[in-house]
């Protein structure tokens, strides 16, 4: 029978992760949805310390922690404190807690990236805004007024130049670093049809060059999967630009049949049974059935914690305990 759409063929690492490895995971929204898979399924994995951010040169500073001496930050008048580096989240009219906040981002990412062998960046576009005044390369413009910054387009030699910068210094730090490079399915609209495709070119070109310069720099299909796999709007959110829930599913199993060990995802199937029985509400909480099943989730919970001492439960047992008393 002819089929009727194309196939990504599958997509092997050469190196498989179990939940003994440190995973960093750092670039646009679409990392945000693998992230969230790999937290649920209890890897030790640091999503995005700095925020959300999109183009290549603010995913590279996220990595090299640039700026660690000197933390110049900027205040709207009468608002909040803010950093160019940095999500909107991290603002704050208090300039002592905003520069903690920074602080413990930073720290936290210090330590990440002291043992974790395997990063992962997810490229979203390769507009930027410059700062006129200093010509620095923001991530979040932070609503400043628009006549502040210049709008351009990365070429590729820029693109490759700052992230293979950062790539050898982290490198340099971790010999066996692996890292893992993926152009964002998301389309950028902002600036139309046209520019979003001149974009996410020179972001796969950079991709390219970074693969053939670096035999432990890799590349991981996310783009092709949903542009050519799933090219069909029924695969896509109301807003027709970002992935729905299905495909980002999708894209999930083929990351994970992609870089977990078998076993590991013998055991994600297992860890997700406890989680959906956590998201269980009972209407009768106190009666033998719940309480019986809420020692059965107990139960399975000890025998995974004997035999992957590294996993927490902590939450999961706090809660399935409460019906035990």
């Amino acid at each position: 029978m002819k089929s009727f759409r194309t196939i990504v063929p599958p997509y092997r690492a050469p190196f498989q992760l179990t939940h003994a490895d440190p995973l960093l995971l750092v670039g646009s929204c679409f990392t945000e949805h693998i992230g969230k898979r790999l937290v649920e399924g209890k890897f030790q994995t640091l999503v995005n310390p700095n925020g959300i951010v999109y183009n290549p040169v603010s995913i590279a500073v996220t990595t090299n922690l640039r700026f660690v001496e000197k933390l110049a930050v900027q205040k709207r008048t009468g608002g909040s404190f803010y950093h160019w580096d940095y999500h909107g989240s991290f603002s704050h009219p208090d300039e002592a807690t905003f520069r903690k906040n920074i602080e413990r981002a930073r720290q936290t990412t210090a330590a990440f990236l002291e043992k974790t062998n395997y990063l992962f960046l997810t490229l979203g576009t390769a507009q930027v805004f410059m700062l006129k005044e200093t010509g620095q390369i923001v991530a979040n413009n932070h609503k400043a007024p628009a006549d502040w910054f210049e709008e351009r387009r990365l070429s590729v030699a820029e693109t490759v130049n700052t992230l293979a910068k950062a790539i050898e210094a982290l490198r340099a730090k971790r010999p066996a670093v692996q890292v893992v490079l993926s152009v964002s399915p998301v389309r950028h609209m902002r600036n139309g049809f046209v520019e979003n495709q001149r974009s996410k070119a020179v972001l796969l070109l950079a991709c390219a060059d970074l693969c053939a310069q670096f035999d432990f720099v890799h590349y991981f299909p996310a783009y092709e999967v949903l542009l050519d796999e799933l090219r069909d709007y029924r695969f896509y959110a109301d807003d027709m630009v970002h992935p729905s829930a299905s495909a980002v599913e999708y894209i999930w199993e083929y990351f994970a049949a992609a870089f977990l060990a078998p076993e590991t995802r013998n055991l994600l199937t297992q860890l997700d049974k406890i989680r959906v029985a956590t998201e269980h509400r009972p209407l009768h909480p106190d009666t033998t059935e719940h309480q019986t099943f809420a020692r059965q989730q107990l139960a399975a919970i000890e025998q995974l914690k004997s035999k992957y001492p590294l996993l927490d439960f902590s939450k999961e047992i706090a809660w399935f305990a409460q019906f035990c008393s």
